[in-house]
């Protein structure tokens, strides 16, 4: 389901948008701005676990399209996200084993479309990101995705580490990308498995890092030592599709 992509300005507007369950996926708030209407919207904020950030007014007014933000500005998903029990219902819908991609810092929105198309292109059931540090669905997103975000589920969840130990739970394996790891070629990834990716300038956190089960390297020969963070998945995620058709033509 869309939503239209909404930048909210003004107290009113922005409690409405909380309360009728738009989904927000940041809030900002002038600095020093304590007032009971701005206590309330952060309530608000509190219960949706929606990103809260404090400027100064002179940015807020910068950024402000009305001129009358009453020091509150919130900019809505262009998409509604999806449940990670919608991607295991999408996995078994198809009878096959669950792969998801698993986002861990994807910052640019024109990387994430480009991974959600990907994804989609790949047969992944679904794409988990986390709420902090991490672009959202936005229309550049959707833009970058090539209209895959249409058909592609993806989950935003607090804890990415917790979420995958839930999944490990429920038989899913995981790898993540890394140039320190085993070739691709070498390792097995057939069968319920999630694909981790990190960003480009730290790759994969080291708490996640440390709740997957297998670390992948692509092979490179050129005199750079990595590749843009949608190519890596494209890659690793096309590896996954060969040894799936290798075991089951």
């Amino acid at each position: 389901m869309r939503f239209e992509e909404l930048t909210l300005e003004g107290r009113n507007a922005v409690l409405e948008a909380f309360r009728s369950g738009k989904t927000i996926d940041r809030l900002l708030v002038q600095e020093g701005c304590t007032d009971g209407p701005v206590r309330t919207i952060l309530r608000e904020a509190a219960k949706h676990d929606t990103i809260v950030q404090y400027i100064k007014k002179e940015r807020l007014d910068q950024m402000s399209q009305t001129h009358n933000h009453q020091g509150v500005i919130a900019y809505a998903a262009a998409y509604a996200y999806a449940e990670v029990e919608d991607i295991l219902k999408a996995a078994a819908e198809r009878e096959e084993d669950p792969f998801i991609f698993i986002l861990d810092g994807i910052e640019d929105p024109h990387n994430l479309g480009a991974i959600i198309r990907t994804a989609n292109l790949a047969g992944a059931h679904g794409v988990i990101i986390p709420k902090r540090r991490a672009a959202g669905l936005t229309s550049t997103v959707a833009k970058a995705s090539a209209g895959a975000i249409n058909y592609t589920p993806v989950a935003k969840v607090t804890n990415l580490s917790a979420t995958m130990e839930e999944l490990k739970s429920r038989g899913l394996w995981f790898v993540c990308a890394d140039m320190d790891g085993s070739v691709m070629y070498d390792l097995n990834l057939t069968g319920p498995l999630g694909l981790v990716i990190g960003n480009e300038g730290e790759g994969v956190s080291r708490l996640v890092r440390e709740h997957c089960d297998m670390t992948a390297a692509i092979p490179m020969k050129g005199n750079i030592d990595s590749l843009n963070a949608s190519v890596a998945a494209g890659v690793l995620a096309y590896e996954v599709i060969r040894q799936r058709l290798t075991q089951h033509p």
